[in-house]
């Protein structure tokens, strides 16, 4: 299994950008897929979550409005659209798949994770 994320770099305060995972090796259109962070001295933190149809998505609060995720199951790709991105938003950005469509902000829930991508946002 490869989860492969992209789309990482630095932007300025209240810009965009868009992060891709793409995966492989494993039945992604029967998996639920999330995008996880981790901030320099944090934790790991939710970000957002897709299940396997895209019927359902969950946000953290901190992005609810200017994250989007999705997804396209032919190119067994997951999407995240950032945008006005903050300072906070800096961190390393992962992307996890998982089966089931329960729970999807906890990340012990995810078997594969991608290497994850660095998301800079300068003040």
């Amino acid at each position: 299994v490869q989860l492969q994320a992209s789309g990482g770099g630095l932007v300025q305060t209240g810009g965009s950008l868009r992060l891709s995972c793409a995966a492989s090796g494993l039945p992604f259109s029967r998996n639920s897929m999330g995008w996880f962070r981790q901030a320099p001295g944090k934790e790991r933190e939710f970000v957002a979550a897709i299940t396997w149809n895209g019927g359902t998505t969950v946000y953290a609060d901190s992005v609810k409005g200017r994250f989007t995720i999705s997804r396209d199951n032919a190119k067994n790709t997951v999407y995240l659209q950032m945008n006005s991105l903050q300072p906070d938003d800096t961190a390393v950005y992962y992307c996890g798949a998982r089966t089931g469509g329960s729970n999807l902000q906890y990340s012990r829930y995810y078997l594969n994770w991608g290497q994850g991508t660095l998301v800079t946002v300068s003040s």
